[in-house]
């Protein structure tokens, strides 16, 4: 009869944590909890981005339900924003 050994359980656990830890590490904010049909519309979202001097390179819409720009600012530096969708405010914003 085979013997059990705790040592696969103990990889199995740490595994499993160290999953959850890298990916709540990494998620990005929660930026609303409002429902899609009160968003701000995406197209006319960024083109008030780009009356304000943002260049957007890259938009998209998160898992944390925000609007997320990498782009430049009206200085020209490289920035990472997260915005609140309902409201357009800033949530979140990293200088690269």
């Amino acid at each position: 009869m085979k013997r059990l050994t705790v040592f696969p359980v103990r990889r199995a656990l740490l595994a499993a944590a160290l999953g959850l830890f890298s990916a709540t590490a990494w998620a990005g904010p929660q930026c609303t909890r409002e429902p899609e049909s009160k968003w701000m519309d995406a197209a006319k979202f960024q083109a008030q981005l780009k009356q304000q001097g943002y260049v957007v390179a890259k938009f998209k819409t998160t898992a944390g339900h925000c609007y997320e720009i990498y782009g430049k600012d009206k200085t020209g530096a490289k920035v990472e924003i997260y915005f609140d969708p309902v409201h357009g405010k800033i949530v979140k914003e990293e200088r690269h």
